[in-house]
């Protein structure tokens, strides 16, 4: 009887781990996914792909609409898409990195670096928080540069040498956003490491950090992918999506396309949230250093801007610390937020430039609170 009793008891238990495994999750462990499709069920034209990360761990990743819109071939969530300004913090993790190797300082004059370059008085932290006050380098070539040509960041500094744009303001005055700073920051790491900027990121980013997927790459290089995300517009008067590169005011991805610094990188979200990962270890840099491109630039007179080395940092009242950037390139525009208090990370990569994706991501950021 004792037997029986051990039987009947071991069944029950048994009983209760089927049906408790078996068990289809709850809603609250599908509430994320079901805001997070109903969000995107709301904006059935979107294009991208949404990836959210919590300590590491995806717990939403999906792809929406086409990487070739022409031929309906699918996104995926591996799908290669332009960073466009995204790039910036990989540029000032070069920058940091050569630092911490001892190549440079943040208070080195830019043209101890780049010799000619007419403006007195700015320095690598100006260019890497934008408060250099340095003109548009693409206005500059936009009206004197053959488009014909491909111009590199050699090319650019050239110009801005020989026309001498004026400065906006003092450095150090205020904060503009400046893809100039940029550009000239690729060309410093440059001479600092005396590698070229693609095969430093390469060797010292890309290839360590794991980033399989990702690159600077050429038009001809990313024809070559079977998994590019190309970028498109919609055009009201036709009411559909076209290829961004078709129209010509967008030409200045062509004829400066052999830039480097402001962007260029392409990649994928699952290597972002690789990227991600590696920023909460001292692979590339000590975490001090990490410190100092999450902290806000002070300007001349006391004040804080929003901006440290390559990335946007904000508060969030109830995640804490978040530190992200966006992209917006012809056909594309991309974020990655990374609320480093709480660690949960949020990224989109969107081809079709859509309309709402500041919208989008402010819900998102609702989501995880």
């Amino acid at each position: 009887m004792k037997l029986v009793h051990c039987l009947f008891t071991l069944l029950a238990c048994l009983t209760f781990l089927f049906v408790a495994c078996s068990r289809p999750k709850s809603r609250a462990d599908n509430s994320l996914e079901e805001q997070v499709d109903s969000l995107f069920a709301s904006v059935p034209d979107f294009s991208g792909v949404v990836l959210i990360a919590d300590k590491g761990m995806p717990i939403y990743q999906k792809a929406f609409g086409y990487k070739n819109i022409d031929t309906k071939y699918p996104l995926t969530t591996s799908s290669i898409f332009e960073l466009a300004s995204v790039s910036k913090q990989f540029t000032a993790m070069t920058i940091m990195m050569l630092r911490q190797d001892g190549k440079l300082n943040y208070d080195d004059p830019v043209d101890k670096y780049i010799p000619g370059l007419p403006y007195p008085g700015v320095t690598i932290r100006h260019l890497l928080n934008h408060t250099s006050g340095l003109p548009d380098y693409q206005d500059v070539m936009d009206k004197h540069w053959d488009k014909t040509k491909v111009a590199n960041n050699a090319d650019n500094i050239a110009y801005l040498i020989k026309y001498h744009p004026p400065k906006l303001f003092e450095p150090g005055e205020k904060y503009t956003y400046s893809n100039t700073g940029y550009m000239l920051l690729a060309s410093i790491a440059e001479k600092a490491s005396g590698q070229d900027f693609i095969e430093f990121c390469r060797e010292r980013i890309f290839k360590p950090v794991g980033m399989t997927h990702t690159d600077i790459r050429t038009k001809e290089d990313k024809i070559k992918l079977p998994d590019m995300a190309w970028g498109y517009m919609y055009v009201p008067d036709k009411k559909r999506y076209v290829r961004a590169d078709s129209f010509p005011q967008f030409n200045y991805a062509i004829w400066l396309g052999n830039r480097k610094g402001p962007g260029r990188i392409s990649s994928t979200a699952d290597d972002l949230l690789t990227w991600d990962r590696a920023l909460y270890t001292n692979k590339l840099v000590s975490q001090q250093t990490l410190n100092d491109a999450f902290t806000v630039a002070t300007l001349n007179d006391g004040s804080l801007t929003h901006y440290g080395f390559g990335w946007e940092v904000k508060q969030n009242p109830k995640l804490g610390k978040v530190v992200w950037h966006d992209g917006d390139n012809p056909g594309y525009k991309t974020q990655i937020m990374r609320f480093i208090d709480a660690d949960k990370t949020i990224i989109l990569l969107c081809n079709n430039a859509h309309e709402k994706k500041a919208e989008l991501l402010k819900t998102l950021e609702t989501f995880i609170e």
